[in-house]
Protein backbone atom coordinates (compact mmCIF):
# COMPACT_ATOMS: atom_id res chain seq x y z
CA UNK A 1 0.00 0.00 0.00
CA UNK A 2 1.64 3.23 -1.20
CA UNK A 3 0.75 6.37 0.74
CA UNK A 4 2.13 9.86 0.13
CA UNK A 5 3.04 11.37 3.52
CA UNK A 6 2.20 14.82 2.16
CA UNK A 7 -1.48 13.85 2.30
CA UNK A 8 -1.30 12.97 6.02
CA UNK A 9 -1.56 14.90 9.27
CA UNK A 10 0.78 13.45 11.94
CA UNK A 11 -1.17 11.33 14.41
CA UNK A 12 0.86 12.64 17.37
CA UNK A 13 0.36 16.25 16.30
CA UNK A 14 3.94 16.45 15.08
CA UNK A 15 6.19 14.13 13.12
CA UNK A 16 8.56 11.94 15.08
CA UNK A 17 12.20 12.49 14.16
CA UNK A 18 15.72 12.10 15.54
CA UNK A 19 15.40 15.29 17.57
CA UNK A 20 12.29 14.35 19.57
CA UNK A 21 12.24 10.56 19.61
CA UNK A 22 14.21 7.33 19.52
CA UNK A 23 13.64 3.71 18.64
CA UNK A 24 12.86 1.44 21.59
CA UNK A 25 13.61 -2.29 21.53
CA UNK A 26 11.11 -4.60 23.25
CA UNK A 27 12.26 -7.70 21.43
CA UNK A 28 13.71 -10.85 22.91
CA UNK A 29 17.16 -9.38 22.22
CA UNK A 30 16.80 -6.69 24.91
CA UNK A 31 18.47 -8.23 27.94
CA UNK A 32 17.35 -5.34 30.18
CA UNK A 33 13.81 -6.73 30.04
CA UNK A 34 14.96 -9.96 31.66
CA UNK A 35 15.81 -7.99 34.80
CA UNK A 36 12.36 -6.41 35.13
CA UNK A 37 9.18 -7.62 36.79
CA UNK A 38 7.09 -6.86 33.71
CA UNK A 39 3.87 -7.78 35.51
CA UNK A 40 4.41 -4.70 37.67
CA UNK A 41 3.24 -1.81 35.52
CA UNK A 42 4.88 0.85 37.79
CA UNK A 43 8.26 -0.90 37.39
CA UNK A 44 7.78 -1.23 33.63
CA UNK A 45 6.68 2.43 33.48
CA UNK A 46 9.77 3.62 35.38
CA UNK A 47 11.98 1.68 32.96
CA UNK A 48 10.40 3.20 29.83
CA UNK A 49 10.18 6.79 30.99
CA UNK A 50 13.47 6.70 32.86
CA UNK A 51 15.14 5.70 29.60
CA UNK A 52 13.41 8.46 27.64
CA UNK A 53 14.36 11.03 30.28
CA UNK A 54 17.99 9.87 30.23
CA UNK A 55 18.07 10.27 26.44
CA UNK A 56 16.18 13.61 26.63
CA UNK A 57 13.48 12.48 24.21
CA UNK A 58 9.74 13.07 24.36
CA UNK A 59 8.79 9.94 22.44
CA UNK A 60 9.91 6.36 22.08
CA UNK A 61 8.64 4.41 19.08
CA UNK A 62 8.91 1.13 17.22
CA UNK A 63 7.73 -2.43 17.22
CA UNK A 64 6.28 -3.20 13.78
CA UNK A 65 6.63 -6.98 13.28
CA UNK A 66 8.86 -7.14 16.35
CA UNK A 67 9.04 -10.47 18.20
CA UNK A 68 8.36 -9.31 21.74
CA UNK A 69 8.89 -10.96 25.09
CA UNK A 70 6.85 -8.32 26.92
CA UNK A 71 3.58 -10.10 26.11
CA UNK A 72 4.59 -12.83 28.51
CA UNK A 73 3.35 -10.46 31.23
CA UNK A 74 -0.27 -11.26 30.38
CA UNK A 75 -2.21 -14.51 30.00
CA UNK A 76 -4.28 -12.64 27.38
CA UNK A 77 -1.53 -13.45 24.84
CA UNK A 78 -0.77 -16.97 26.00
CA UNK A 79 -3.92 -18.85 25.01
CA UNK A 80 -2.98 -21.55 22.52
CA UNK A 81 0.12 -20.69 20.49
CA UNK A 82 1.82 -17.74 22.17
CA UNK A 83 1.13 -14.43 20.43
CA UNK A 84 4.33 -12.38 20.30
CA UNK A 85 4.55 -10.75 16.85
CA UNK A 86 3.56 -7.08 17.04
CA UNK A 87 1.41 -5.85 14.14
CA UNK A 88 1.41 -2.11 14.81
CA UNK A 89 3.73 0.66 15.96
CA UNK A 90 3.87 1.85 19.55
CA UNK A 91 4.60 5.45 20.51
CA UNK A 92 5.51 5.78 24.18
CA UNK A 93 4.90 9.19 25.72
CA UNK A 94 3.14 10.77 28.68
CA UNK A 95 -0.52 10.06 29.37
CA UNK A 96 -3.17 12.46 28.03
CA UNK A 97 -1.10 13.38 24.97
CA UNK A 98 -3.63 14.37 22.26
CA UNK A 99 -4.05 12.35 19.06
CA UNK A 100 -5.23 13.62 15.68
CA UNK A 101 -6.97 12.10 12.70
CA UNK A 102 -4.41 11.62 9.91
CA UNK A 103 -7.07 11.89 7.19
CA UNK A 104 -10.74 12.74 6.90
CA UNK A 105 -12.42 9.91 8.76
CA UNK A 106 -15.54 8.22 10.03
CA UNK A 107 -15.67 6.50 13.40
CA UNK A 108 -15.97 2.84 12.49
CA UNK A 109 -16.20 1.46 16.04
CA UNK A 110 -14.85 1.69 19.56
CA UNK A 111 -14.70 -0.43 22.71
CA UNK A 112 -13.19 -0.79 26.16
CA UNK A 113 -11.04 -3.91 25.87
CA UNK A 114 -10.49 -4.32 29.57
CA UNK A 115 -8.26 -7.38 29.99
CA UNK A 116 -4.89 -7.02 31.71
CA UNK A 117 -2.46 -6.24 28.90
CA UNK A 118 -5.21 -5.60 26.33
CA UNK A 119 -5.86 -2.37 24.39
CA UNK A 120 -7.99 -0.70 27.06
CA UNK A 121 -10.08 2.04 25.40
CA UNK A 122 -9.82 1.59 21.64
CA UNK A 123 -11.03 3.54 18.60
CA UNK A 124 -11.04 2.42 14.96
CA UNK A 125 -11.37 5.03 12.21
CA UNK A 126 -12.37 4.42 8.60
CA UNK A 127 -10.78 6.44 5.79
CA UNK A 128 -10.98 6.63 2.03
CA UNK A 129 -7.60 7.05 0.35
CA UNK A 130 -6.89 6.76 -3.37
CA UNK A 131 -10.30 5.21 -3.88
CA UNK A 132 -9.72 2.50 -1.27
CA UNK A 133 -11.07 2.07 2.26
CA UNK A 134 -8.46 1.71 5.01
CA UNK A 135 -8.72 1.64 8.78
CA UNK A 136 -6.56 3.00 11.58
CA UNK A 137 -6.67 1.61 15.10
CA UNK A 138 -5.78 3.55 18.27
CA UNK A 139 -5.27 1.54 21.44
CA UNK A 140 -4.42 2.36 25.10
CA UNK A 141 -6.50 5.53 25.20
CA UNK A 142 -8.12 7.28 28.13
CA UNK A 143 -11.64 6.29 29.12
CA UNK A 144 -12.61 9.91 28.53
CA UNK A 145 -11.77 9.40 24.84
CA UNK A 146 -14.83 7.16 24.47
CA UNK A 147 -17.21 9.68 26.03
CA UNK A 148 -19.79 11.20 23.68
CA UNK A 149 -18.44 9.15 20.77
CA UNK A 150 -20.83 7.62 18.25
CA UNK A 151 -20.32 5.23 15.37
CA UNK A 152 -20.41 7.18 12.15
CA UNK A 153 -19.11 10.42 13.65
CA UNK A 154 -17.23 12.43 11.01
CA UNK A 155 -13.73 13.75 11.67
CA UNK A 156 -11.72 16.19 9.60
CA UNK A 157 -8.06 15.63 8.81
CA UNK A 158 -6.00 17.08 11.66
CA UNK A 159 -8.88 17.07 14.14
CA UNK A 160 -8.10 16.04 17.71
CA UNK A 161 -10.35 13.14 18.67
CA UNK A 162 -8.77 11.29 21.60
CA UNK A 163 -5.85 11.10 24.02
CA UNK A 164 -3.51 8.55 25.53
CA UNK A 165 -4.62 6.96 28.77
CA UNK A 166 -2.86 6.35 32.08
CA UNK A 167 -2.53 2.92 33.61
CA UNK A 168 -4.45 0.93 34.70
CA UNK A 169 -7.36 2.16 32.54
CA UNK A 170 -5.28 1.88 29.33
CA UNK A 171 -4.98 -1.91 29.58
CA UNK A 172 -2.41 -1.56 32.37
CA UNK A 173 0.58 -0.49 30.30
CA UNK A 174 3.06 2.37 30.57
CA UNK A 175 1.33 5.16 28.60
CA UNK A 176 1.68 4.70 24.86
CA UNK A 177 -0.28 4.58 21.64
CA UNK A 178 -0.70 1.31 19.78
CA UNK A 179 -1.25 2.49 16.21
CA UNK A 180 -2.18 0.02 13.51
CA UNK A 181 -3.05 0.25 9.83
CA UNK A 182 -5.63 -2.28 8.63
CA UNK A 183 -6.61 -2.97 5.02
CA UNK A 184 -9.53 -5.31 5.80
CA UNK A 185 -11.33 -4.95 9.13
CA UNK A 186 -13.40 -8.10 8.43
CA UNK A 187 -16.21 -8.39 11.00
CA UNK A 188 -14.32 -6.77 13.89
CA UNK A 189 -15.74 -3.92 15.96
CA UNK A 190 -13.71 -1.91 18.45
CA UNK A 191 -10.98 -4.54 18.35
CA UNK A 192 -8.56 -6.21 15.96
CA UNK A 193 -5.56 -8.45 16.68
CA UNK A 194 -2.55 -6.27 17.43
CA UNK A 195 -0.31 -9.24 18.13
CA UNK A 196 -0.26 -12.61 16.38
CA UNK A 197 1.40 -15.99 16.70
CA UNK A 198 4.48 -16.59 14.50
CA UNK A 199 2.51 -19.10 12.40
CA UNK A 200 -0.03 -16.36 11.57
CA UNK A 201 2.44 -13.65 10.62
CA UNK A 202 2.29 -13.96 6.82
CA UNK A 203 -1.51 -13.74 6.93
CA UNK A 204 -1.59 -10.67 9.15
CA UNK A 205 1.22 -8.87 7.29
CA UNK A 206 -1.14 -8.67 4.32
CA UNK A 207 -3.93 -7.21 6.47
CA UNK A 208 -1.73 -4.83 8.49
CA UNK A 209 0.81 -2.88 6.38
CA UNK A 210 3.67 -0.92 7.94
CA UNK A 211 2.04 2.17 9.58
CA UNK A 212 5.24 4.15 10.28
CA UNK A 213 4.45 6.65 7.51
CA UNK A 214 1.60 8.01 9.69
CA UNK A 215 4.02 8.74 12.54
CA UNK A 216 7.65 9.19 11.51
CA UNK A 217 8.95 11.97 9.31
CA UNK A 218 10.03 10.71 5.87
CA UNK A 219 9.33 7.09 6.88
Amino acid sequence: MKIDQNFLFPVMGEWLNQQNSLLLDFSNQNNDLLKLDLQSTPIFNDYVFGFLKQKEKQYGHGGYLENRMIYQRSTHFQQGESRCMHLGVDVWCEAFHPLYSPLDAKVHSFAYNNNFGDYGPTIILEHELNGKIIYTLYGHLSLKSLSNLEKGDILKKGEKFCELGPFPENGDWPPHLHFQLISDIQDKNGDFPGVCAPSELEHFKKLCPDPNIFLIEDA
